[in-house]
């Protein structure tokens, strides 16, 4: 699994381990799997994809700006806002 963190400047919104994240990134929109390259990359404004599960329903959560890093640890964003 894959651990995921969405943070905005006012509260950490999830901590949690998914089965991926597809992420609107400035240069396109890009999914997260566990074992991803390290990335680090801005984000613009629109929709995350949170799978929990392989061929689940996605939740989408809208987002506002900022950037995304794939390390060893997982997915973190750091969105302007979220909601």
């Amino acid at each position: 699994m894959l651990h995921f963190e969405l943070v905005t400047p006012e509260r950490l919104v999830r901590s949690e381990e998914v089965y991926m994240v597809t992420v609107p990134g400035t240069e396109g929109d890009f999914g997260v799997l566990e074992g991803h390259a390290p990335l680090m990359s801005t984000v613009r404004d629109g929709t995350l994809s949170i799978y929990k599960a392989d061929k689940s329903e996605p939740e989408t959560l809208a987002i506002r700006g900022g950037f995304a890093e794939v390390s060893k640890a997982g997915l973190t964003i750091l969105a302007e806002h979220a909601g």
